[in-house]
């Protein structure tokens, strides 16, 4: 009777990539050391009082997971997001992605809280210690609906491009019943949008020779509902001029617009394709999870005959 749990086991576990469970080795073994030695976190996690000269903590902070529901959590959803996503931009660009993203969440973290406390004066913000890998899951979401949009997700009714969206509406509502959602909060806020700039204007795709995604679907204004669009783009085109001024000007003659305005180095057609093998791989990870639970439950049936 062992059999079928075991290929049941392997089947579930063959989905997942071997970088992504390095990287759940890495989430778990900062948990376990934040446990068993508790002053790491000082040296560890982001504390803003302490970030000068403990710089490195804008770095580790987001592999440090002080509870076991947020290391659960989190390597649960690296696993599951990874498979997809790194298959996509591949291994090195998966691990780049994560390295970026981390950092600038955890910047932005840092400058947010000295503002906080220069506002509130309360210096809970400054020796609070604020670490965890949800910026960079907030960034999967992002990924996910930059290269299969339209597609609806199993266990989900809902389509990927609605996931940032959804999981950033969800945090703000819980930070008004939680006391200290700046713990969290600003991690998920800049992790989603960190990586929207990432991927909207600095992705490189080494085999076009191109960078970022310019794709309608992919404006800023799509995080919003469609009755806040009209509003939302103007304001959106005014940031876009101020942080592409420069780029829009050399490549205007290559024909990439959006909306009147160039994107740099980018091409439509190109994020068109990713989308596409996107799509393509999430359908052949569903295809192999189908056929491996199909082949569970035939040896389970096998099984359950010969012991009768």
């Amino acid at each position: 009777m062992s059999s079928p749990a075991r290929s049941g086991g392997t089947g579930f576990f063959t989905g997942f990539t071997r970088l992504c469970k390095g990287l759940a080795v890495v989430l778990v073994a900062g948990h376990i050391v934040v446990q068993i030695l508790p002053p790491a976190v000082s040296y560890l996690a982001l504390i803003p009082a302490k970030t000068i000269p403990f710089a490195w903590n804008l770095i580790t902070a987001g592999y440090i997971e002080q509870s076991i529901y947020g290391v659960v959590v989190s390597t649960l959803f690296l696993l599951i997001m990874g498979k997809l996503l790194e298959p996509v931009w591949g291994s090195k660009e998966f691990l780049k992605f994560i390295f970026i993203v981390n950092c600038l969440t955890y910047v932005c973290v840092f400058i947010t809280t000295i503002a906080l406390y220069y506002i509130m004066r309360q210096e809970n913000y400054l020796y609070m210690p604020i670490s965890g890998f949800q910026g960079i899951l907030s960034g999967f979401l992002v990924g996910m609906k930059q290269i299969i949009p339209d597609q609806e997700l199993p266990l989900f009714t809902i389509k990927a491009k609605w996931l940032p969206s959804i999981a950033l509406l969800l945090a703000i509502a819980v930070s008004f019943f939680t006391p200290d959602s700046t713990a969290y909060l600003p991690t998920i806020i800049f992790g989603t949008y960190t990586s929207w700039i990432y991927l909207r204007y600095l992705q490189r795709k080494p085999e076009a020779k191109l960078r970022g995604d310019p794709n309608d679907d992919f404006a800023f204004s799509t995080f919003f509902p469609e009755f806040l669009r009209p509003v939302i783009d103007p304001i959106a085109s005014i940031f876009h001029r101020m942080l592409c001024g420069r780029s829009d000007t050399s490549t205007e003659a290559h024909g990439y617009t959006l909306g009147g305005a160039p994107l740099p180095g980018s091409d439509p057609i190109e994020a068109s394709r990713r989308r596409e093998r996107g799509a393509r791989a999430l359908e052949e990870r569903l295809a192999a999870e189908r056929l491996a639970a199909a082949r569970s439950a035939e040896e389970s049936k096998k099984d359950a005959s010969e012991n009768v």
